[in-house]
């Protein structure tokens, strides 16, 4: 139908040019409904984790924050939900993951640039942070991370769709 082949392959460009349109609607007061994402982490000392995540540069929705959680605010549509653990577990009768023995799950959020990448992460160690492996630089992305003081694994990404190739192995 209409000489379309499936699957059919995005580019990043035209993954580009949705988002400009998004943005233009956005603009011009048309409402757009964005999927949001609130990422649920436990953590052991919630005010030392608003003190680490405050050194990164991030706020706080207060409407959403006491004693037993809060609400960092990552974007328009990205949150993370900080819960002391026993207000985790909670929502789970699984066991909580130890971030600091074992991987639950990998945070992978985009920068502008590769300096932001490396300006997030010098944040992030000044703050308490560990860093579990060295930079990792393709040439069309560049990726690094950090552990924080739960031992959750962020990683701060840029990439070029300018310069990736055609076919990623």
């Amino acid at each position: 139908m209409f000489g379309l082949k499936y699957p059919l392959k995005l580019s990043f460009l035209h993954i580009y040019t949705s988002k400009v349109l998004c943005l233009l609607l956005n603009k011009l007061n048309q409402t757009i409904m964005a999927t949001q994402i609130f990422v649920n982490l436990p953590v052991k000392d919630l005010d030392k984790s608003i003190a680490f995540f405050t050194a990164l540069g991030y706020t706080f929705n207060p409407q959403f924050t006491d004693e037993k959680a809060t609400c960092m605010i990552i974007s328009d549509t990205i949150y993370v939900m900080l819960l002391t653990e026993t207000f985790f577990q909670t929502f789970t009768t699984k066991e909580i993951v130890n971030a600091h023995k074992a991987v639950e799950s990998i945070i992978c959020l985009s920068t502008d640039s590769k300096d932001a990448v490396n300006a997030m992460v010098d944040k992030a160690v000044a703050a308490g942070a560990k860093v579990p492996n060295e930079a990792t630089d393709y040439g069309f992305m560049y990726q690094h991370s950090f552990e924080d003081l739960d031992g959750h694994h962020w990683e701060y990404m840029w990439m070029d769709p300018n310069g990736m190739p055609e076919h990623v192995e």
